[in-house]
């Protein structure tokens, strides 16, 4: 439990969201330019990437958080583009990963990681990024769980 004042709480979590706003503006401005696509594509081609390539289109809309009309607008687009295939499967749409869309992640990957290193982890101490990812698997263990109970 937080034994921050009053206030302290807003002022927290402020300042969080701004370095959050700041670091992610950074990150993503040179992912995308070395991709060429946009952040959504690139968001969905990197869950798919780490699903193995391929997911249900619904569950690719329940992990980015997206309105399966957002997300069926776009891929859309990036079917068009030969980023991704969608197929008609049982109780279903499939969305598979082109060859077009894993050599953009696969020219993008490097970039990701150089950019995080720059605008993240580079400006923590030697055992700040163990302490953040360990808040952060906390925090998400925490809103997973919350939204667990909520949907059951």
């Amino acid at each position: 439990m937080s034994t921050l004042g009053p206030g302290e709480a807003t002022e927290l979590w402020l300042r969080w969201k701004r370095a959050h706003e700041l670091v992610r503006a950074a990150v993503i401005a040179e992912t995308t330019a070395a991709s060429g696509v946009s952040e959504p594509e690139l968001g969905v081609l990197v869950c798919l990437h780490e699903s193995g390539g391929s997911l249900r289109q619904n569950a690719l809309a329940a992990t980015l958080g997206w309105d399966r009309t957002r997300l069926s607008h776009l891929l859309t687009r990036m079917a068009d583009r030969g980023y991704v295939a969608r197929d008609k499967v049982p109780n279903g749409v499939e969305v598979t990963l082109c060859p077009a869309g894993r050599r953009v992640i696969d020219t993008t990957l490097p970039t990701l990681e150089t950019a995080t290193r720059c605008h993240l982890l580079d400006r923590l101490g030697p055992d700040d990024a163990k302490t953040l990812k360990a808040l952060i698997d906390r925090l998400l263990s925490s809103e997973e769980a919350a939204a667990e109970t909520s949907a059951g």
